[in-house]
């Protein structure tokens, strides 16, 4: 019944590691948020739209990018590529309006 000290070192250290890890990654947390489904359902709705707004914000941002550099582009008066950017920047800023 009783267990050499070497092997209670052992397992006390492997308890603290353990233990070091659920608390690292919030493991009870978790555990309660998953058990109360109305917390869980406002947290995952409160995410989505955060990521949409992002995702928004994130679109526009690119879009309004793009069109600065075809501007830039449609003033080099390249040829083909110009006259092509012209025609979709034109119906871009007509649409704005």
């Amino acid at each position: 019944m009783f267990i050499k000290k070497s092997k209670l070192e052992k397992l006390m250290k492997n308890l603290d590691e353990l233990n070091y890890a659920l608390v690292k990654n919030r493991f009870i947390d978790l555990s309660e948020i998953l058990g109360n489904r109305k917390e869980l359902i406002i947290r995952n709705f409160i995410a989505g739209i955060a990521k949409g707004i992002g995702v928004g914000i994130g679109f526009t941002l690119l879009t309004a990018i793009l069109i600065i550099i075809l501007q830039k582009i449609v003033t080099l008066n390249i040829p083909v590529i110009g006259d092509y950017i012209s025609d979709i920047v034109d119906i871009v800023e007509n649409n704005r309006r």
